[in-house]
């Protein structure tokens, strides 16, 4: 958490869950080798040269915007589901975490509690 007192510029964190599954039970994503069409996406955006599309976590790609020459089978209703933003799951990880929290509330840096207390507050 001292990064900020000695680095200039802080680095762009980025969170990508490869093994979100349908209904189904398949993956979302279509597999292993096309995980590099992420890590465009990732350049680009940090480059500034995209949008994307913000959500209370962070932001996440639009179809247009994501390279998906070559990739057969997987169409824009797909990527739509691998890259929806679900607040209801998402606010039940956070809740969960909660007890967790409690636990280390003594030992964990102030900063770190504040950042969940905002992420809660994003949340509702």
């Amino acid at each position: 958490l001292d990064m900020r007192k000695h680095i200039r510029r802080l680095p762009r964190i980025f969170h990508v869950n490869w093994f979100r599954k349908d209904p189904q039970g398949k993956f979302l994503w279509p597999g292993f080798r096309e995980n590099l069409r992420v890590l465009e996406w990732i350049v680009k955006r940090c480059q500034g040269r995209i949008p994307g599309h913000e959500t209370p976590i962070g932001w996440t790609p639009d179809w247009e915007d994501f390279c998906v020459n070559g990739l057969e089978g997987f169409s824009e209703p797909q990527f739509d589901a691998a890259m929806e933003f679900k607040r209801e799951d998402f606010l039940a990880e956070i809740t969960s975490q909660n007890q967790f929290f409690l636990k280390l509330y003594h030992s964990m840096p102030k900063e770190l509690l504040c950042q969940h207390e905002l992420l809660m507050a994003r949340m509702a």
